[in-house]
């Protein structure tokens, strides 16, 4: 199994009842930037965006805003699987 990392911004924006486009403005990260994340899109993370998002939205724990996930390609196909957490 490969792991990947995964920027949770759909569970921040609902937690926060904000939207992405105010995260964006929050968090001085481009709305192209935070829609990619998102939707898993971006193969890299800028560790800059993550401190960023977290002061807009006063985090201090970073496994709120992000997450390590088994990735399952035996056919072929990435499948994402959330790390249950005790």
């Amino acid at each position: 199994m490969v792991k990947k990392i995964v920027v949770k911004i759909s569970d921040l924006t609902k937690q926060h009842k904000i939207s992405l486009r105010e995260l964006s403005r929050l968090s001085d990260v481009r709305h192209a930037a935070l829609s990619e994340l998102s939707n898993g899109k971006r193969e890299n993370v800028n560790f800059s965006h993550i401190v960023r998002i977290a002061e807009a939205l006063n985090i201090v724990d970073i496994r709120e805003i992000i997450d390590l996930v088994e990735v399952d390609n035996g056919d072929g196909e990435l499948i994402l699987k959330e790390r249950k957490r005790p």
